[in-house]
C-alpha cells in the first residue's frame, strides 16, 4: 500500500515540481493518524530522492541556470534549518493549524493569479541576485516549518515575479528545494520525528514513478498546469482541514 501510495505521490511530484510531499503530508496525517510533525519528517524521505531525481530530469529536458539556482539554494539551505529547528519544538496541533493556515493563503494566491492577466514569459530574469536569495530565504523557512521544501512558495513567486515560465519556475523550485529537504529531513529525524517504516516504500514507490510526472508537465499546456497546480493546493488544505 505504500509503495503504491508513493507512486502516485511521485507522478503529483514531478507534475507540480514539489517532490510530492504537500499531498503525502495530509495523507499520513488523516488516513494514518500521525502527528504532523512525524508525518512531515515521514514525506520526507519520500521527497528528498523524488526532488533530486526530478531536478534531474528538469534539468535534462529545460537546462537550469547555476547562477539563478545557487542563491536559491544557498539561502533555503541556511533558512530551512533554522526553520525545521522552530518545527520540532511546537505543538502539534498548533503546527497543523499552522500548516493548514499556509495552504490556504498559498491557495488564494494562486486563484488571484490563475484569473489575473499574466505577462508573457521573458527570455532575461526580471530580477536575479539577491533577490532570489531572498526568495530562497522565506521559501527555506516554510520549507523547514512545513516540511514541504519551499518549492511551493518558489514556483508561483519566480512566474508572477520574476516573469519565468511555469517548467523553468519548477525546475529552479527543485534546485531550491534539495539541499533544504536535505537538512530539513536530517533535524526531523535526529529528533526522532520521522517513521521510517512507511517513509521508505513511500520513497521507491515515489522513485519509480516521478520521471513520468516531469514528461506530463513538459507536454502540458502552461495554463492548464498552473490551474492543476491551484487546484492540487485547495484539495490538499480542504483535505487536512478535516483533520484540525
Amino acid at each position: 500500500m505504500y509503495l503504491a501510495f508513493g507512486a502516485a505521490l511521485g507522478t503529483l511530484g514531478g507534475l507540480f515540481g514539489i517532490g510530492g510531499g504537500l499531498i503525502a503530508i495530509p495523507l499520513l496525517g488523516v488516513l494514518f493518524g500521525l502527528d504532523q510533525q512525524i508525518a512531515q519528517g515521514t514525506a520526507l524521505v519520500m521527497v528528498v530522492p523524488n526532488v533530486m531525481l526530478a531536478l534531474w530530469r528538469y534539468h535534462q529536458r529545460n537546462r537550469i541556470e547555476l547562477r539563478h539556482a545557487l542563491p536559491l539554494a544557498i539561502m533555503g539551505f541556511c533558512f530551512a534549518w533554522l526553520g525545521s529547528i522552530w518545527a520540532v519544538g511546537i505543538d502539534a496541533q498548533t503546527m497543523r493549524i499552522g500548516f493548514v493556515a499556509f495552504l490556504v493563503a498559498l491557495s488564494a494566491y494562486n486563484l488571484v493569479r490563475m484569473f489575473a492577466a499574466s505577462a508573457a514569459p521573458v527570455s532575461q530574469m526580471n530580477y536575479s541576485w539577491p533577490w532570489l536569495g531572498v526568495l530562497g530565504a522565506a521559501s527555506g523557512t516554510m520549507g523547514g516549518l512545513f516540511g514541504v521544501g519551499g518549492a511551493v512558495v518558489a514556483t508561483p513567486v519566480l512566474t508572477s515575479l520574476f516573469g519565468t515560465s511555469q517548467v523553468v519556475a519548477q525546475g529552479l523550485s527543485l534546485a531550491l528545494a534539495l539541499p533544504s529537504t536535505g537538512v530539513t529531513l536530517v533535524t526531523y529525524a535526529v529528533h526522532h520525528q520521522v517513521s521510517w517504516v512507511i517513509g521508505l516504500p513511500l520513497a521507491v514507490g515515489g522513485l519509480m514513478s516521478i520521471s513520468w510526472g516531469v514528461k506530463v508537465a513538459h507536454a502540458l499546456p502552461e495554463r492548464l498546469l498552473r490551474g492543476l497546480f491551484c487546484g492540487f493546493l485547495v484539495f490538499c488544505s480542504a483535505m487536512l482541514a478535516f483533520k484540525v
